[in-house]
């Protein structure tokens, strides 16, 4: 099963520079951002998809995670992070209207600067979660003096520690700003793995960042976070609320083993129900506006495992043409995306090789379309 999860998800996090996977009426592409924080220039990394028409967008700015490992493993996993695995949720918004761009923070992928968010001591998240607010802050400024940015309509959209960085960032009130989406947001300690070594603390954090946050915030969890459930939630927001910042708590379903991270996961259809009132009551598009054409009937490997043919399934799904999904000839396969199809196609030659111990991998479909096999 965890191979299963690992396989469904790769395609959707592999990167490098280039240009993105068009789709029919959307504009996709990397984007080097550059930011001033704490008075130093760098910049971030950063990937926009948002309607292929003239005229002002409605930003999301969506704002990632952070891995759940220690030393060396970190910061590989740091540093192999990219903004395109945001491209479900971005595509999503970019057809209803909206400028839809994902940020690394400092340290991640190929942000500048270095990694700044570590807990100074055991369990105190605040100054943490206020360094990560300076990156969204700074991505904001930034990306409002873009031509195709309304200024006044930004969405802040954030996952796990990025919902706190969106949360933090809401409670200095910048310029803009008209609401906040928190996905699953929280922080773990290394005391804890997987769980909030402090859970008060964290409460306290939340009503720390709410008695000054005026955007309205929507907050959503799922019933099998195994992160930060809806006890924990139900706390979080209940001491945001009564610091007196305007806020939603929604708990969604279950989705899959685990619904950490459902928002890049899953279908923007299974999510977006619960988020289009929020929009619609701050006056903001939710009608979609840019229809896709339906993903391509392609058969899967007649080789394939089942397990591959299920992955192969997901494939086709994830509107994207920068991906490609390999096969070996035992039936295991490899699916990796990014920001080009000439990574892509490399990534899911690897992956399968991973996944297989060095079987002779082939590539059996790059974006929408069959390789063509020699």
């Amino acid at each position: 099963m965890r191979i299963l999860v690992a396989l469904l998800l790769l395609f959707t996090t592999a990167a490098s520079a280039g240009d993105g996977g068009l789709l029919p009426g959307l504009l996709s592409a990397p984007l080097t951002l550059p930011v001033t924080i704490s008075g130093s220039e760098l910049s971030l990394d950063s990937y926009v998809v948002r309607p292929d028409r003239p005229g002002r967008s409605p930003l999301v700015l969506m704002v990632h995670g952070t891995p759940d490992a220690e030393g060396v493993q970190f910061l590989r996993e740091i540093a192999s992070r990219s903004p395109v695995s945001f491209n479900k949720a971005a595509i999503a918004f970019a057809q209803r209207g909206y400028a839809a761009a994902a940020i690394m923070r400092r340290g991640f992928g190929r942000s500048g600067g270095v990694y700044s968010e570590r807990l100074q001591r055991a369990c105190d998240y605040l100054p943490a979660v206020r360094i990560s607010a300076e990156d969204v802050i700074a991505a904001v400024t930034t990306l409002r003096t873009e031509p195709w940015v309304d200024a006044d309509h930004v969405v802040l959209l954030g996952l796990s520690t990025g919902g706190l960085a969106v949360t933090a960032a809401a409670a200095r009130n910048p310029a803009g700003v008209v609401g906040v989406l928190n996905f699953d947001g929280g922080r773990h300690g290394r005391s804890s793995p997987g769980q909030a070594c402090n859970p008060d603390n964290l409460v306290d954090t939340l009503a720390d960042l709410g008695r000054t946050a005026r955007a309205p915030a929507l907050w959503l969890y799922t019933e099998n976070d195994q992160s930060y459930g809806p006890a924990l939630a139900h706390r979080m927001y209940d001491a945001y609320t009564a610091a007196g910042a305007p806020a939603q708590l929604y708990v969604l379903p279950p989705f899959g083993s685990d619904g950490h991270n459902f928002v890049t996961d899953f279908p923007a259809e299974s999510w977006l129900p619960a988020v289009e009132p929020f929009l619609a009551g701050l006056d903001l598009p939710t009608a979609l506006i840019i229809s896709l054409p339906p993903p391509p009937e392609l058969p899967p490997p007649p080789s394939a495992l089942p397990v591959c043919k299920t992955v192969f399934t997901n494939y086709l799904s994830f509107r994207w043409d920068a991906k490609a999904f390999a096969i070996a000839p035992t039936g295991g396969c490899g699916a990796a995306g990014g920001r080009t199809a000439d990574e892509a196609r490399e990534a899911a030659i690897a992956d399968c090789e991973v996944h297989t111990h060095g079987a002779d991998c082939k590539l059996y479909a790059i974006g929408q379309h069959l390789a063509k096999i020699d």
